[in-house]
Protein backbone atom coordinates (compact mmCIF):
# COMPACT_ATOMS: atom_id res chain seq x y z
CA UNK A 1 0.00 0.00 0.00
CA UNK A 2 1.44 3.37 -0.96
CA UNK A 3 1.64 6.35 1.38
CA UNK A 4 -1.03 8.01 -0.76
CA UNK A 5 -3.56 5.24 -0.45
CA UNK A 6 -2.75 4.70 3.23
CA UNK A 7 -3.32 8.38 4.08
CA UNK A 8 -6.51 8.52 2.01
CA UNK A 9 -7.84 5.27 3.47
CA UNK A 10 -7.12 6.38 7.03
CA UNK A 11 -8.94 9.67 6.48
CA UNK A 12 -11.93 7.88 4.94
CA UNK A 13 -12.09 5.48 7.88
CA UNK A 14 -11.99 8.37 10.37
CA UNK A 15 -14.73 10.17 8.44
CA UNK A 16 -16.82 7.01 8.31
CA UNK A 17 -16.41 6.30 12.02
CA UNK A 18 -17.23 9.84 13.05
CA UNK A 19 -20.06 10.20 10.56
CA UNK A 20 -18.60 13.55 9.64
CA UNK A 21 -19.97 15.13 6.52
CA UNK A 22 -17.83 17.92 5.18
CA UNK A 23 -19.63 20.78 3.54
CA UNK A 24 -18.42 24.26 2.85
CA UNK A 25 -20.59 27.29 3.39
CA UNK A 26 -22.14 28.33 0.12
CA UNK A 27 -20.84 25.29 -1.76
CA UNK A 28 -23.03 22.81 -3.54
CA UNK A 29 -20.64 19.91 -3.09
CA UNK A 30 -18.68 18.66 -0.15
CA UNK A 31 -14.95 18.53 -0.51
CA UNK A 32 -14.57 14.83 0.09
CA UNK A 33 -12.22 12.41 -1.58
CA UNK A 34 -14.09 10.16 -3.99
CA UNK A 35 -11.55 7.35 -3.94
CA UNK A 36 -8.81 6.10 -1.71
CA UNK A 37 -6.11 6.94 -4.27
CA UNK A 38 -6.32 10.70 -3.89
CA UNK A 39 -3.49 12.58 -2.30
CA UNK A 40 -3.63 15.71 -0.24
CA UNK A 41 -0.96 18.22 -1.19
CA UNK A 42 -0.17 18.89 2.46
CA UNK A 43 -0.13 16.16 5.05
CA UNK A 44 -1.01 18.30 8.07
CA UNK A 45 -4.70 18.60 7.09
CA UNK A 46 -5.29 15.88 4.51
CA UNK A 47 -9.01 16.34 3.97
CA UNK A 48 -9.80 19.82 5.23
CA UNK A 49 -12.63 21.70 3.57
CA UNK A 50 -11.46 24.72 1.64
CA UNK A 51 -13.01 27.94 2.87
CA UNK A 52 -15.81 29.35 0.77
CA UNK A 53 -14.52 32.30 -1.17
CA UNK A 54 -16.43 35.43 -2.09
CA UNK A 55 -14.34 35.80 -5.24
CA UNK A 56 -12.14 33.30 -7.00
CA UNK A 57 -8.41 33.99 -6.63
CA UNK A 58 -6.54 34.80 -9.80
CA UNK A 59 -4.00 32.57 -11.50
CA UNK A 60 -0.54 33.43 -10.19
CA UNK A 61 3.03 32.24 -10.72
CA UNK A 62 2.19 30.07 -13.69
CA UNK A 63 4.79 28.96 -16.20
CA UNK A 64 3.99 27.57 -19.64
CA UNK A 65 0.49 27.92 -21.05
CA UNK A 66 -0.72 25.32 -23.53
CA UNK A 67 -3.61 25.79 -26.00
CA UNK A 68 -3.93 29.45 -25.01
CA UNK A 69 -2.16 32.68 -24.28
CA UNK A 70 -1.87 33.36 -20.52
CA UNK A 71 -5.27 33.98 -18.94
CA UNK A 72 -6.46 36.04 -15.98
CA UNK A 73 -9.79 35.41 -14.28
CA UNK A 74 -10.73 39.07 -14.76
CA UNK A 75 -10.52 38.49 -18.53
CA UNK A 76 -13.00 35.61 -18.18
CA UNK A 77 -15.77 37.63 -16.45
CA UNK A 78 -19.08 36.95 -18.10
CA UNK A 79 -18.11 33.32 -18.71
CA UNK A 80 -18.57 30.20 -16.60
CA UNK A 81 -15.14 28.79 -15.75
CA UNK A 82 -14.17 25.32 -14.55
CA UNK A 83 -10.76 25.41 -12.89
CA UNK A 84 -9.40 21.86 -12.85
CA UNK A 85 -6.34 21.10 -10.69
CA UNK A 86 -4.61 17.97 -11.91
CA UNK A 87 -1.32 16.33 -12.74
CA UNK A 88 -0.67 13.83 -15.51
CA UNK A 89 0.88 11.23 -13.19
CA UNK A 90 -2.24 10.97 -11.00
CA UNK A 91 -4.54 8.07 -11.92
CA UNK A 92 -7.56 9.77 -10.35
CA UNK A 93 -6.84 12.92 -12.38
CA UNK A 94 -6.54 10.92 -15.59
CA UNK A 95 -9.86 9.20 -14.83
CA UNK A 96 -11.62 12.59 -14.70
CA UNK A 97 -10.17 13.92 -17.96
CA UNK A 98 -12.71 12.30 -20.34
CA UNK A 99 -15.50 13.96 -18.35
CA UNK A 100 -13.79 17.35 -18.32
CA UNK A 101 -13.07 17.23 -22.07
CA UNK A 102 -16.69 16.13 -22.77
CA UNK A 103 -18.01 19.00 -20.67
CA UNK A 104 -15.76 21.44 -22.51
CA UNK A 105 -16.93 20.15 -25.92
CA UNK A 106 -20.57 20.37 -24.83
CA UNK A 107 -20.53 23.96 -23.54
CA UNK A 108 -17.50 25.76 -25.03
CA UNK A 109 -19.62 27.58 -27.62
CA UNK A 110 -22.01 28.85 -24.94
CA UNK A 111 -19.61 30.87 -22.79
CA UNK A 112 -17.89 28.06 -20.89
CA UNK A 113 -14.14 27.85 -20.36
CA UNK A 114 -12.04 25.12 -18.73
CA UNK A 115 -8.67 26.11 -17.33
CA UNK A 116 -6.47 23.19 -16.36
CA UNK A 117 -3.95 23.97 -13.65
CA UNK A 118 -1.24 21.31 -13.87
CA UNK A 119 0.40 21.22 -10.43
CA UNK A 120 3.06 18.48 -10.25
CA UNK A 121 3.75 16.22 -7.32
CA UNK A 122 6.81 14.43 -8.72
CA UNK A 123 9.83 15.78 -10.66
CA UNK A 124 8.89 14.07 -13.97
CA UNK A 125 5.55 15.93 -13.89
CA UNK A 126 7.37 19.28 -14.03
CA UNK A 127 8.56 18.75 -17.61
CA UNK A 128 6.75 20.86 -20.23
CA UNK A 129 7.27 18.15 -22.85
CA UNK A 130 5.67 15.54 -20.56
CA UNK A 131 2.67 17.83 -19.98
CA UNK A 132 2.40 18.49 -23.72
CA UNK A 133 2.47 14.73 -24.42
CA UNK A 134 -0.28 14.17 -21.82
CA UNK A 135 -2.45 16.86 -23.42
CA UNK A 136 -2.09 15.15 -26.79
CA UNK A 137 -2.66 11.67 -25.33
CA UNK A 138 -5.90 12.76 -23.62
CA UNK A 139 -7.20 15.02 -26.40
CA UNK A 140 -7.13 18.14 -24.24
CA UNK A 141 -7.69 21.31 -26.27
CA UNK A 142 -8.74 23.70 -23.48
CA UNK A 143 -6.18 26.02 -21.83
CA UNK A 144 -3.75 24.38 -19.42
CA UNK A 145 -1.04 26.14 -17.39
CA UNK A 146 1.92 24.69 -15.53
CA UNK A 147 1.90 25.53 -11.83
CA UNK A 148 5.33 24.06 -11.04
CA UNK A 149 5.82 26.26 -7.96
CA UNK A 150 2.27 25.60 -6.64
CA UNK A 151 1.52 29.32 -6.49
CA UNK A 152 -1.97 29.06 -8.00
CA UNK A 153 -2.56 25.87 -5.99
CA UNK A 154 -1.75 27.83 -2.81
CA UNK A 155 -3.73 30.92 -3.84
CA UNK A 156 -6.81 28.70 -4.20
CA UNK A 157 -6.04 26.85 -0.92
CA UNK A 158 -6.35 23.65 -2.89
CA UNK A 159 -5.24 20.37 -1.31
CA UNK A 160 -6.35 17.61 -3.67
CA UNK A 161 -5.70 15.99 -7.03
CA UNK A 162 -7.97 16.27 -8.88
CA UNK A 163 -10.09 19.21 -7.76
CA UNK A 164 -12.69 21.12 -9.71
CA UNK A 165 -13.93 24.64 -8.98
CA UNK A 166 -16.77 26.28 -10.90
CA UNK A 167 -16.58 30.06 -11.11
CA UNK A 168 -19.71 31.93 -12.16
CA UNK A 169 -19.96 34.85 -14.56
CA UNK A 170 -19.29 37.30 -11.70
CA UNK A 171 -16.05 35.61 -10.62
CA UNK A 172 -17.51 33.80 -7.58
CA UNK A 173 -16.70 30.19 -6.69
CA UNK A 174 -20.12 28.53 -6.62
CA UNK A 175 -19.14 24.85 -6.60
CA UNK A 176 -16.13 22.78 -5.68
CA UNK A 177 -15.40 19.09 -5.65
CA UNK A 178 -12.31 17.02 -4.98
CA UNK A 179 -11.69 13.65 -6.55
CA UNK A 180 -13.53 11.58 -9.11
CA UNK A 181 -17.27 11.62 -9.54
CA UNK A 182 -19.94 14.30 -9.26
CA UNK A 183 -19.88 14.51 -13.07
CA UNK A 184 -23.65 14.97 -13.43
CA UNK A 185 -23.72 17.59 -10.68
CA UNK A 186 -20.87 19.49 -12.33
CA UNK A 187 -22.68 19.32 -15.69
CA UNK A 188 -25.97 20.51 -14.11
CA UNK A 189 -24.22 23.38 -12.34
CA UNK A 190 -22.52 24.58 -15.53
CA UNK A 191 -25.75 24.21 -17.54
CA UNK A 192 -27.76 26.07 -14.91
CA UNK A 193 -25.28 28.96 -14.84
CA UNK A 194 -25.20 29.20 -18.63
CA UNK A 195 -29.01 29.06 -18.90
CA UNK A 196 -29.38 31.79 -16.28
CA UNK A 197 -27.19 34.03 -18.43
CA UNK A 198 -29.23 33.36 -21.60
Amino acid sequence: MTLRSFAASAALIVLGLTGAGLTGAGLTSAVLPATAGEMARTQDAPFAVAAAQASAPDFVGLGNWFNSAPLKLADLRGKVVLVNFWTHGCVNCVNTLPHVTELYAKYKDRGFVVVGIHTPEFPFERSASNVQAALKRHGITYPVAQDNDSQTWNAWHNQYWPAQYIVDQNGKVVFQHAGEGQYQEIDRTVGRLLNAAS
